[in-house]
């Protein structure tokens, strides 16, 4: 067997998000635009568009507003995903809406991001749409913040205004669980810290925007203390004529936290039935380990009952197994969210039923307080919330896993899905020694 080693592309997911007009999807255009990561097809697309300026400058912002509503009226409504790469790390960005009508698209855009640029115009400054997509990333527990401060070209290039909106933002920022900010410049409309460093600012002495991207630290983003598999299927191969694989059965999933060995003890959830790795594989061949987020296949050392659902977690750093959760929710339906409404709750591999018996406060963006005992929540409201489900969950915390520590409600009959959801820390966790019988 080849021992594992870390993957050898680096992938960086960001979103972009802020106000109407802010020049977010501009931004991702200049991004593309000047690394060189258009084909000339999209190239040739542009040049022939009729959304050429007067100057005979290419609107950018049609790389991303691919619908012909957006293009209609200027603004993003749907979350646009565009993928390119420099030699030092690839990249898959999400272009988020800034009406406030379409927050709930911003939640799903930033739901997987490592980074999040928060646009600001620089005329207008820190204003309600800032702030509430700020308090949003950090909801989302996103460990690296960008607050591009943009057409600097339109204020003079005043560094005087650069501070002032810097300032704005830092008085607010430590009520939010953010700890990893950063401030540029720029004109996402010329170019200027974008890509290439610009003429106008000498005051500012840091990266553009794309060098921060590159450079960021991201190996430490992903939970690496506590190994967490939800299994996805129990695999099978049907190949009766190879006989290497006659007898094979392993479970499939990605890891959702941890690190995971052969020969390493780990416990199957909600049975509680233990065993040990006997074999690691990926579709490439056998590993001696694997970490979060690899998609593998284990070999487990005995036949144990084990299905699509359940849970193999290591025995540190245990999780918390209940029925009775406490969430934050951002609700995405026009239906408004009320107690005793009855939903189904998808959480890592499994769906099960679920009954709001609560609703404990709304989140009221303007000064980040807590609005208690609401009635109930509306479309786009941020708010605290109690929930009973008909199986127990096996679950983390959300500031500890975000993937084993989030959700989506499904609004049965339509399968719309209506909310989505961070969970609040167990009040208990299980204690390795929860078992039926150990093997």
């Amino acid at each position: 067997m080849s021992s594992s080693s870390p993957l050898t592309v680096d992938l960086l997911r960001f979103n972009t998000c802020g106000s109407v007009d802010d020049g977010k999807s501009t931004l991702i255009g200049r991004l593309l635009y000047d690394s060189k990561s258009l084909m000339e097809d999209q190239l040739e697309a542009l040049e022939r568009s009729a959304d050429l300026t007067g100057g005979g400058q290419i609107n950018l912002a049609n790389l991303t507003d691919g619908l012909r509503a957006e293009r209609e009226q200027g603004i993003t409504i749907d979350v646009a995903y565009r993928y390119f790469a420099t030699p030092r790390r690839k990249f898959i960005i999400a272009d988020t809406p800034g009406h406030v009508q379409y927050t709930r698209n911003m939640v799903t855009g930033a739901s997987t991001a490592n980074l999040s640029i928060v646009l600001v115009d620089a005329r207008l400054g820190v204003i309600e749409q800032s702030r509430r997509h700020t308090c949003i990333a950090s909801l989302l527990r996103i460990p690296h913040l960008v607050v591009a401060v943009n057409k600097m070209d339109l204020v003079g290039w005043s560094e005087e205004r650069f501070h002032e909106i810097r300032a704005n933002f830092e008085g607010f920022l430590p009520r939010l669980d953010i700890k990893d900010v950063k401030f540029i410049p720029m004109s996402a409309l010329n170019g200027d810290n974008v890509v290439d460093p610009s003429s106008h600012t000498p005051w500012y002495a840091g990266p553009t925007l794309l060098g921060h991207l590159e450079g960021v630290h991201i190996g430490s983003d992903w939970n690496l203390d506590g190994f967490r598999f939800p299994v996805q299927w129990v695999n099978r191969p049907n190949r009766p004529q190879d006989t290497q694989w006659h007898d094979f059965r392993g479970i499939s999933g990605q890891i959702a936290g941890g690190i995971i060995r052969v020969g390493q003890t780990v416990m199957i959830l909600p049975s509680g039935l233990k065993t040990t790795v006997q074999e690691i594989w990926t579709m490439d061949g056998p590993l001696e380990q694997a970490f979060c987020p690899q998609s593998i296949t284990l070999r487990l050392a005995h036949d144990v009952d084990v299905s699509r659902g359940d849970t193999v977690i290591g025995l540190s750093s245990m999780p918390g197994v209940s029925s009775e959760l406490r969430a934050r929710v951002c609700w995405m339906n026009t239906r408004p969210l009320q107690a005793g409404r009855k939903y189904f709750l998808k959480h890592t591999t499994q769906t099960v039923q679920a009954v709001v018996t609560s609703i404990e406060n709304r989140l009221n963006i303007s000064d980040f307080e807590a609005e208690i005992g609401p009635r109930e929540l509306t479309v786009n409201d941020l708010g605290e919330i109690r929930l009973r489900t008909s199986r127990p969950l096996v679950f983390d915390a959300y500031s500890v896993n975000r993937l084993t520590g989030s959700f989506i409600l499904i609004e049965p009959g339509s399968n719309q899905t209506v909310g989505a959801g961070m969970l609040f820390p167990p009040t208990e966790a299980i204690k390795p020694e929860y078992t039926d019988f150990a093997i």
